[in-house]
């Protein structure tokens, strides 16, 4: 079998795929009347408020109040802004923040003591083409009152104020435990429809980790359905609404994730690749992944392991 039942966790398999950093970030205060807008389709931000408060406004979304030790992850962000609590007349100027001596940014008034700091900035993935995994997350991860993510965050003050030796290495290692920790606290019924949401429901998980543990078998609907305990028909709707796509759609993205992975290995001939992901020939499975990924498994392996992937960002 290819993944042991007994070890499966399928929020740290996505994670694993995935292999998030955050290298790139910066420190914001701001004082008075000041917005910011930023249009970053496909990257995924992150905020998390180190004093004071701030409104957050996502694409065309309601204003969400962040307060002290809020933490805020976007997975794949389309634009946001965010501005003062008070905040400035629709027809005013977007701000612009001004650098400061001491390497942070100011927006608004360019003295006197500020109404919020935060740290800011975006994750990059290790993985070439991270879409198909991070569309398996929510839209929007919101955590506050968790209190170990907020002590992660009360860390990421104290560092961002001493300015320690290994200071942007403690930012970079804090960064990367709070968006796994801002992941697995985000389950439950009031994040938006994604995998978490999925294993935050009993009959749901079941399904979700049977395709995880054994991605090679030829799963239906109804086997899935079975294995959650419930009809066919309450299952697909269940699962669509929860997870915010269909059963086949979801394994589907799973099994491509696990080709791109092994095909960047570059250990497996193709067939074996193809069983590994539950294809039953090269051929099937050639033909699944370039409609999915729009150029065929060889040349993916050849033009990614012969580029020296690296994720690049400007910020």
């Amino acid at each position: 079998m290819f993944i042991s039942p007994i070890m499966t966790d399928p929020l740290a398999e996505v994670v694993t795929l995935l292999q998030p950093s955050a290298p790139f970030s910066k420190i914001v205060n701001g004082a008075g009347r000041w917005r910011i807008r930023r249009h970053t389709p496909g990257q995924t931000f992150y905020c998390a408020i180190l004093e004071g408060s701030t409104l957050l406004t996502v694409s065309d979304g309601e204003p969400i109040a962040l307060q002290t030790g809020d933490f805020v992850l976007i997975p794949s962000a389309q634009d946001f802004a965010m501005s003062s609590l008070e905040a400035p007349a629709a027809d005013d100027s977007v701000a612009a923040p001004l650098a400061l001596a001491n390497g942070e940014y100011r927006l608004g008034l360019p003295t006197g003591p500020a109404d919020v700091r935060y740290l800011v900035g975006h994750c990059v993935f290790a993985t070439p083409d991270a879409a198909l995994l991070v569309s398996l997350l929510p839209q929007l991860i919101h955590v506050r009152d968790e209190p170990r993510l907020t002590t992660l965050v009360q860390l990421l003050g104290d560092e961002c104020r001493a300015r320690r030796p290994a200071r942007e290495i403690i930012l970079l290692r804090l960064l990367e435990v709070l968006f796994v920790e801002a992941l697995r606290s985000s389950a439950g019924a009031a994040s938006s429809p994604g995998l978490l949401r999925g294993l935050a429901d009993e009959r749901l998980a079941e399904a979700i980790r049977r395709m995880h543990e054994n991605p090679a078998q030829p799963w239906t609907v109804a086997q899935l359905a079975k294995a959650a305990a419930l009809s066919r028909s309450a299952f697909f709707e269940r699962f669509s609404r929860v997870v915010g796509m269909a059963p086949m759609e979801y394994l589907l993205a799973w099994r491509m994730g696990l080709a791109k992975k092994l095909l960047l290995q570059n250990e497996l001939g193709m067939a074996e690749v193809a069983e590994r992901v539950g294809y039953s020939s090269a051929t099937t499975f050639s033909v699944a992944f370039t409609r999915h990924m729009g150029l065929p498994p060889k040349r993916y392996s050849r033009e990614l392991t012969g580029s020296a992937f690296s994720p690049s960002l400007v910020f």
